[in-house]
């Protein structure tokens, strides 16, 4: 597997979170809107009742577990979840910025949710299963952690080609030689990347009546700079490349992405991408 034994990969995958949390924090409020489509969605197939107990995991600044908060209000709590302790410090102080008091932060590992069994009515998970190590084991915790007739609801992204915004930045760093292709048997945004094969997960985890769903999830960008400057905060793994490089380099490199965001842009530069992701809800 690349990187290394699957407890090495973990542990760098975890790494990278701590280290990106940063960047996330600044861009925290662009997260929120460009992912508000995906998280109204999760949340409105939960369909949520006052006192339940909701479980956000993989929860990074918090915004699709807020939504929920309101939802179980009185008497439900929500369980704002990350692996990494940086974005959980983030949540905290979104919570806090937002009002939402009905919330426990928790430190959440997906593929060992250290909760019991049976303890939550619903879970959520945004973008967090395809980068896990063992997807299959994350999606198993998540329906041992499930009450009985509980509700789960995910999103994972759906094709590269439908997100370029993704593969753009990515792409000019291989093109250029300084960056390798990944390894597509390692985790990575796009390995739930398909309605059958998503379900056949959720499926074998032992959830019924899994229903999926394509998500539109377009970004809009001021300017191509603009673009290099979010990419930098919010994908740590891009970060660490194109800051090694010399000025020069890193001309190269933004000049590429530059030209393969032509056909995004608008007359006065600023850009809208398109963006899709794959909605997945299902019962316990």
């Amino acid at each position: 597997m690349a990187g290394g034994d699957p407890e090495t990969l973990r542990l760098e995958m975890l790494e990278r979170w701590e280290r990106a949390a940063a960047g996330w924090g600044r861009r925290a409020a662009n997260v929120r809107e460009w992912g508000m489509p995906v998280s109204a969605w999760m949340v409105e197939q939960l369909a949520l009742q006052p006192g339940q107990r909701v479980l956000d995991l993989a929860a990074g600044p918090g915004d699709t577990g807020f939504l929920a908060a309101e939802l179980v209000r009185p008497g439900g709590t929500l369980i704002s979840s990350d692996a990494a302790e940086a974005m959980l410090e983030i949540a905290r102080g979104r919570a806090a910025e937002a009002g939402v008091d009905n919330v426990e932060f928790k430190r959440l590992e997906l593929e060992w949710i250290d909760l019991s069994t049976a303890s939550v009515d619903a879970v959520l998970c945004r973008f967090g299963v395809m980068l896990s190590v063992d997807p299959a084991a994350a999606l198993r915790e998540i329906r041992r952690v499930l009450r009985p007739g509980g509700r789960a609801a995910v999103a994972v992204w759906d094709r590269a080609e439908d997100n370029p915004w993704a593969t753009i930045p990515s792409r000019a760093l291989i093109e250029l030689g300084h960056a390798e292709p990944p390894d597509p048997a390692g985790p990575g945004m796009f390995v739930l990347a398909d309605h059958a094969r998503l379900r056949e997960r959720l499926e074998e985890a032992g959830f019924l009546d899994v229903w999926t769903e394509s998500i539109d999830v377009p970004r809009a960008y001021a300017s191509a700079e603009a673009f290099v400057a979010e990419t930098l905060d919010c994908s740590h793994m891009f970060a660490v490349v194109y800051r090694e490089l010399s000025a020069d380099e890193q001309a190269r490199v933004s000049a590429r992405i530059a030209a393969e965001l032509r056909p995004f842009a608008a007359g006065d530069g600023s850009l809208v991408l398109p963006g899709r992701a794959l909605g997945a809800a299902a019962d316990a």
